[in-house]
């Protein structure tokens, strides 16, 4: 069984970073899509950031230049690392898996998430 688990969130101030670490616990990490994904109380989760299992990475608009996805298969983590940090990133921040080997934009097309870490960023 495949567990996914979220860590690295907290609270800092406006133009702050956070590096979120996301670390599996399968056996074929490496052939996997991975995402990030958030959501603000119980609005729909909101696509953030993927890396395929070949390193392609794709971004949010609004991430791009702030917010850079990279993995280690070795360790089995996928990490976020988020720069000049603004309120309206303030969410619950989730990883997930996508079985196929891409980095889908799409909440249906990932198989296994994690948890979900607290960003919350104050201005």
């Amino acid at each position: 069984q495949v567990h996914l688990v979220e860590s690295g969130g907290g609270s800092v101030q406006a133009g702050g970073s956070l590096r979120l670490s996301c670390a599996a616990s399968g056996r074929t990490f490496s052939r996997y899509g991975m995402g990030w994904f958030r959501q603000v109380e119980d609005k729909e989760f909101e696509f953030v950031a993927s890396i395929t299992s070949g390193g392609v990475t794709n971004y949010l608009e609004s991430g791009k230049g702030r917010f850079t996805v990279s993995r280690d298969n070795a360790k089995k983590t996928v990490y976020l690392q988020m720069n000049n940090l603004k309120p309206e990133d303030t969410a619950v921040y989730y990883c997930a898996e996508n079985w196929a080997g891409l980095g889908s934009m799409r909440v249906e097309e990932y198989h296994c998430w994690g948890q979900g870490t607290q960003v919350t960023v104050s201005s």
